[in-house]
């Protein structure tokens, strides 16, 4: 048996039609997290005692946050790679 190779492996490890393939991410990725408008968010070196941040808005790499605390018209610029889901 020279030259062939069985495909049953490959067809073993491919994702079916319709399902999701997981892969798991590599440190330091170009890969952000996706955040929607009203969420909750932490900064990545957040201390326990401080309350989640609100999202405002997101784009160009930064995101708009809150305290709720903080009143409507405040708010605080961070970027997004430094935020994950609360």
């Amino acid at each position: 048996m020279t030259g062939k190779r069985s495909n049953s492996s490959q067809k073993r490890n491919s994702p079916r039609k319709g399902q999701l393939h997981l892969i798991a991410m590599k440190q330091g990725s170009n890969l952000l997290e996706l955040f929607q408008p009203g969420s909750f968010v932490r900064l990545k070196n957040q201390p326990n005692d401080l309350p989640p941040f609100q999202l405002i808005s997101c784009k160009g790499g930064s995101c708009f946050v809150r305290q709720q605390t903080w009143g409507q018209y405040i708010h605080w610029e961070v970027e997004h790679h430094r935020l994950k889901s609360a």
